[in-house]
C-alpha cells in the first residue's frame, strides 16, 4: 500500500463531533491546534495520535482555505486519512457571529468580575472557545494565502 500511495498529494480528512460529521473531504494540507502547539499534515504523513486543542483548524482543498472551530478531542493520522475526533466543531461559514460575540463578551465579564465563586478554568475555556469560533467566523471568506 505504501507504493500506491507515495505520491499522493492529498489526503482525507475528517472532523467528527458526537452528533454529526462536520467535514468529510480529500484536502491537500491541514494545519490544526495541537496539545504541543499548532501542528502541519500533508499527504503520506507519518502515522500519529495526539490530543486536539480548542482553537481553528484549517484545512486547504483545491488551493481554497476552509477553517472549523473546534473544543478538544483527538486526532490521528494514518493511511493517508486524519480523523478529528472533537467535542464540538463547526465550519466558519456557519458560526452565527453575534451568537459568538456574546459568548466571548460574557465570558470576558465573568473574568473581569473576578468574583469569589467564579470557575476561572471554565471562564477560560469559554472565551477560549468563543474566540475560536470568531477567528473561524472571520476567515471563511479569506483566500487560502
Amino acid at each position: 500500500m505504501a507504493e500506491k500511495t507515495r505520491g499522493r498529494k492529498t489526503f482525507t480528512l475528517e472532523i467528527i463531533t458526537p452528533e454529526k460529521v462536520v467535514v468529510d473531504e480529500e484536502v491537500e494540507a491541514v494545519v490544526m491546534p495541537a496539545s504541543g502547539g499548532y501542528l502541519g499534515i500533508l499527504a503520506n504523513h507519518a502515522p500519529i495520535v495526539g490530543g486536539l486543542e480548542i482553537g481553528v483548524i484549517k484545512y486547504i482543498q483545491e488551493g481554497k482555505a476552509h477553517w472549523v472551530a473546534c473544543n478538544m478531542g483527538v486526532f490521528e493520522m494514518s493511511g493517508n486519512r486524519l480523523r478529528v475526533l472533537a467535542d464540538t466543531a463547526e465550519r466558519g461559514e456557519d458560526i452565527d457571529v453575534i451568537r459568538a460575540q456574546q459568548a466571548r463578551d460574557r465570558a470576558l465579564r465573568r473574568l473581569q468580575e473576578k468574583k469569589a465563586d467564579l470557575d476561572y478554568l471554565r471562564a477560560e475555556l469559554a472565551l477560549k472557545r468563543a474566540l475560536a469560533r470568531l477567528k473561524a467566523a472571520g476567515k471563511a471568506g479569506e483566500s487560502a494565502s
